[in-house]
């Protein structure tokens, strides 16, 4: 049985790999649009190093957003896993203009891709949000079945 943040940190692993396709993508037509290992890599000052960027995303997503949910997911408003997730991610992201905006570099949000950068990143966070609550829901399910399958057991949510 794996505890809450474990399984958030396993949804979290599925949602980075399903954002990350998403950056991919973007990142092979050229798009002026930035994406967000490049995002990290500038705010980090390694302007031309997206490994770090790569690295740092799967690190955030897994460790922090994903174990963060599982902590915090009993606490979310509304009522299903991925509304959870939307809420919660849409609310990291809010969390991180807010903090690139009263510490880091606002500029890196000016020139002509400012506002796309920004609605793909809020586009991104939420497709990350869907993912990461149904891939913590279909756990949580599977937890409960197995939970009633044992004799006397019950369910710990």
């Amino acid at each position: 049985m794996m505890s809450r943040v474990q399984k958030g940190m396993v949804a979290g692993l599925a949602a980075t790999v399903a954002v990350s396709m998403l950056e991919l993508g973007n990142l092979a037509i050229g798009s002026p649009v930035m994406a967000f290992p490049a995002f990290i890599a500038e705010t980090l000052g390694l302007h031309d190093n997206l490994m770090v960027g790569w690295l740092v995303h799967l690190a955030i997503g897994v460790l922090v957003l994903g174990g963060g949910f599982g902590f915090l997911y009993a606490k979310l408003p509304t009522s299903t896993a991925a509304t959870r997730g939307i809420v919660y991610a849409v609310g990291a992201f809010t969390v991180l203009l807010v903090g690139i905006f009263m510490v880091g570099d606002p500029r890196i949000f000016a020139g002509s891709d400012g506002f796309g950068t920004v609605g793909w990143m809020l586009m991104t966070h939420a497709i990350f949000g869907i993912v990461l609550g149904s891939v913590y829901g279909i756990l949580m399910a599977r937890e409960k079945r197995e939970l009633r399958a044992m004799v006397g057991a019950a369910p710990a949510h």
